[in-house]
């Protein structure tokens, strides 16, 4: 690690940001006095310092608070005794305490010195017993800032104390994301960093500096000692950001993606058949873009959607594995969205994703083409039936999702598909006034079947479920008499 820059000196907290704090005002008076009369260094750090220097904790009652003391576990757990509603144990083996105070959750660390051993995806933590010492870990200097806490018991509020040792408010400033030491000892330390210098430049808006893009790059391979669950965590933060497009195009230039989303950078290699794009790795961002802006512009809104944007984000990786060159020289991709169906639900269940966000997102995959089958509204109203009967609850993102990949430059074309995507909302909402479609049934439920047919429960009232369900799409809804005589139309054909 290198040393502190003796240039960069500790400062008082401006007005503006102490403002910021505003907020957590009395959860930091109420432990500010607490350790301090007990004897302990108490300094909110890391996010909340950056954020409050941003104007981004003003108004807010809910933000993450993060402190570091130079108080053992322990010791921690008994000064929270009087003044917390509640502790919980977060990770007490790495020093740290969750506790509820003042209506406000915190969390409180004893000083670190963490480091991986280079094959260990798990840190050797070592308690430190200066502030210093635990700032120089840290992940980035934009995060490597603390706000000393006093002892307010005094009376008189006294002045905060910025601690910025490595210049993380020159870079603020500057909008650069740079870690405190050189990055190479800090991405050895942690490999999850290399990550969150994507999620920071996606979710601030930053750049990074050019010498943690060259250690990102050399380094990528020691990311694959870290668990899928923290690998999942980091990239959905980047997914949900506000510019997603910037942390991923980071992931895939320095080579992480190869251990995150192998799939992604893949779609570099391919040319988009309809020649919208540089190619369908471009086609895939700009989807994932267009479905953020429909997350609100288009009912139902939504907010941020996971499911939404993994699905824009996964949904043509099938395409490297169907490529296929047609004789008139066109570049197809027939089947992909099956194909990529099964690599989404693969990659998803190796990233640790609970198993119905897994189905959700690997359906809307497999449905995203269904409605270029719809061409100019020529569908029965069986197609459509089918179509909601597929999609169920996911309908509205799968709405989304179909025009959010509408990327054609053509504008012509483009308002067609629109209109015709209106159409077959028009004729859904119209069927769905009718017949009920989101809780479609078949006429006659698995009682009535057992009823008609005399048989007991087992798998034949299931296939004739099944059969009475096609009917209902295939012709409407039925009365329970014409029901009744298709049911048993069917079991006199059925083979013996």
């Amino acid at each position: 690690m290198t040393s502190p820059d003796d240039s960069v000196q500790t400062s008082v907290l401006g007005d503006a940001a102490r403002i910021q704090l505003a907020p957590s005002a009395r959860v930091v008076e109420v432990l500010g006095t607490t350790f301090g009369q007990a004897g302990h260094e108490l300094a909110l750090v890391g996010g909340p310092v950056r954020d409050a220097l941003l104007g981004r904790l003003a108004g807010s009652s809910d933000a993450d608070l993060d402190f570091t003391t130079d108080a053992r576990p322990e010791d921690v757990l008994a000064l929270l005794e009087d003044v917390a509603e509640t502790t919980w144990d977060v990770g007490i083996r790495f020093g740290t305490i969750g506790a509820r105070i003042a209506g406000r959750e915190v969390e409180i660390t004893t000083y670190r010195a963490e480091a991986y051993d280079l094959e260990s995806r798990k840190p050797d933590v070592d308690f430190g017993s200066t502030l210093d010492a635990d700032l120089v870990r840290r992940d980035f200097t934009i995060n490597a800032m603390a706000i000393r806490i006093p002892d307010f018991s005094a009376g008189q509020a006294p002045d905060l104390e910025l601690v910025d040792l490595f210049g993380g408010r020159a870079d603020l400033d500057a909008r650069l994301i740079r870690t405190p030491g050189t990055p190479h000892d800090s991405f050895t330390d942690d490999p999850l960093r290399m990550m969150r210098a994507a999620r920071f430049s996606a979710q601030l808006g930053f750049e990074v500096a050019p010498e943690v893009v060259v250690a990102m790059t050399d380094q990528a391979e020691r990311l694959s000692i870290v668990s899928a669950e923290r690998i999942r965590e980091e990239l959905m933060k980047i997914i949900m950001s506000p510019a997603p497009r910037r942390g991923l195009t980071l992931l895939v230039d320095t080579g992480l993606a190869e251990y995150v989303l192998p799939e992604l950078p893949l779609l570099r290699l391919e040319a988009d058949e309809h020649h919208h794009h540089k190619d369908v790795y471009e086609h895939t961002l700009t989807v994932l873009e267009q479905a953020m802006v429909l997350e609100d512009a288009h009912e139902p809104v939504s907010g941020p959607d996971p499911v939404l944007r993994l699905a824009a984000l996964l949904h043509d990786i099938g395409k490297p594995r169907t490529r296929r060159f047609e004789d008139d020289g066109r570049v197809s991709f027939h089947h992909h969205e099956v194909v990529g169906a099964r690599m989404t639900r693969k990659r998803m269940q190796a990233l640790r994703f609970s198993n119905e966000m897994t189905d959700d997102v690997s359906t809307l995959v497999e449905l995203h083409l269904r409605f270029h089958g719809y061409g100019s509204g020529e569908w029965t109203d069986s197609a459509v039936r089918r179509y909601v009967r597929d999609a169920g609850p996911l309908l509205s993102r799968l709405h989304k999702l179909t025009r959010a990949d509408s990327t054609t430059r053509n504008r012509r074309r483009a308002i067609a598909l629109q209109k015709s995507y209106d159409s077959l909302e028009a004729r859904i909402a119209e069927l769905a006034e009718q017949e009920e479609l989101a809780s479609m049934r078949p006429d006659l439920d698995g009682r009535d079947i057992m009823r008609i047919l005399d048989i007991p429960a087992g798998p034949v009232v299931g296939q004739a479920y099944q059969f009475l369900l096609d009917l209902r799409l295939d012709r409407g809804p039925l009365s329970s008499e014409m029901a009744e005589e298709a049911l048993r139309a069917w079991w006199a054909a059925r083979p013996e």
